[in-house]
């Protein structure tokens, strides 16, 4: 069995103007859509961050991979090291894991690992899943996602969303419900670090208030400094399940949790086994947000739970704007995990299209479930992938970190520099 072919897409799908510690999401979210196919005819699909440096990555290593068996993941890693040179000149404060160049090499492995055990299991007809351990659970919860945020984009590059304004508490209790209602979830998490920090905890007591049962989450993204972690975490002393990175660094991490006693949660700074390594001496983060797209795929994000398991860490998973095969390879791999301890994040209700069969993809009860389809159990929709293809070539957008400029255009004096509370 060998690769034949390798395709590599960028597509654009609509983002809503929702709120974060950077800024205001862009129009469009960018992601790169891969195809390995082989000479069984079967067709392994990944998808990726799709920035144009990502891109640039992805297609450096794309011949390479013709020739190659989609069980030869070492060959793969070959393939990628003399192409994809880290990058740490950039340095690491407020890292972005998804396009950070330090984690360029990362983030091409990992994308097409996906895509060659995709091809894999299709291979032998088997869910993914069962290439991965095994099925310990055959549905995966997920959390409510909730946002900040604009009414609409500037410049009207399409009709506004159905959410409206989402800037007072009344507003973003109303947006829990509606998702609570529509897809059944069971743990809501609050986007924070966009509005006043005490603002934002009194939108979490008022969650708790609508939803007492709910277990709730909070992250502002670094985008306090330690007073403020300090006083938020006072005031919502006994309401969150985890505390997720409020301050920068796991060193403050560290001081905040040895004076508050409240858990700890990251996505961005435990990001790699160096990093786990810190982690273990300074215990700045007791709950790990892993995602396989910046640790290296699902393979490192299975070795990533041993660690976790080993070292007493619990553990969940971290999302950022995604389509349907994203979101299909998360559920795979945390149906693996026995020690997933939390509902994963996903953004996937906030998008209005996706490129997958019969999409997008359903939640019941909160949950995806899966099926016994091989592989990832998900195909491409070919006239979806044009569709999504032709709205990146059009809409112009090649990078969406420039956040913070697209916020001055509606506030410009919005300071760029962070922890900015």
């Amino acid at each position: 069995m060998k690769i034949t072919d390798v395709r590599v897409t960028p597509v654009a799908f609509r983002d809503p103007p929702v709120l974060n510690a950077s800024g205001l999401h862009v129009p469009y979210a960018l992601r790169a859509i891969i195809e390995v196919e082989t000479d069984t005819g079967h067709v392994g699909l990944g998808e990726t961050y799709g920035d144009l440096p990502i891109l640039q990555n992805l297609e450096k290593v794309r011949a390479a991979l013709v020739g190659l068996s989609p069980f030869d993941l070492n060959g793969l890693r070959r393939a990628v090291q003399p192409h994809i040179k880290t990058d740490l000149s950039q340095g690491f404060a407020n890292l972005n894991p998804g396009t950070h160049a330090a984690k360029a090499g990362t983030n091409v492995f990992g994308a097409y690992e996906v895509a060659f055990l995709d091809a894999q299991a299709q291979a032998v007809g088997l869910p993914l899943v069962d290439l991965l351990g095994g099925r310990c659970r055959d549905e995966v919860a997920y959390s409510a996602y909730l946002f900040f945020k604009q009414e609409k984009h500037l410049d009207d590059p399409y009709p506004p969303d159905d959410w409206g304004p989402i800037l007072t508490a009344e507003q973003l209790v109303a947006s829990a419900r509606r998702m609570v209602r529509d897809y059944g979830f069971k743990s809501i998490k609050l986007k924070a670090g966009a509005l006043d920090p005490d603002y934002e905890a009194e939108c979490i007591l008022a969650l708790r208030r609508a939803f007492p049962d709910y277990p709730l989450r909070i992250d502002p993204n670094a985008n306090w400094c330690l007073d403020t972690g300090r006083r938020i975490a006072a005031t919502l002393k006994g309401v969150l399940e985890y505390y997720e990175d409020p301050v920068p660094g796991l060193a403050q991490m560290a001081q905040l949790h040895q004076e508050t006693g409240v858990k700890m949660a990251t996505n961005m700074v435990v990001t790699s086994m160096d990093e786990f390594r810190e982690n273990v001496q300074l215990n700045g983060a007791q709950v790990i947000l892993s995602d396989h797209h910046f640790w290296g795929g699902l393979l490192a994000t299975r070795q990533l739970a041993q660690m976790c398991e080993t070292f007493g860490y619990e553990l969940s998973m971290h999302s950022n704007s995604h389509l349907g095969i994203s979101l299909m390879a998360m559920t795979h791999v945390a149906a693996s995990i026995p020690n997933l301890h939390f509902a994963c994040d996903t953004h996937y209700p906030w998008k209005t299209e996706d490129l997958v069969e019969g999409g997008p993809v359903p939640f019941v009860d909160g949950c995806v479930r899966l099926t016994d389809a091989p592989g990832l159990g998900v195909k491409l929709d070919r006239a979806k992938l044009a569709e999504l293809h032709r709205q990146y070539l059009d809409c112009g957008l090649r990078v969406t970190s420039e956040q913070g400029a697209y916020m001055r255009r509606y506030d410009p004096s919005f300071p760029l520099d962070k922890p900015r509370f």
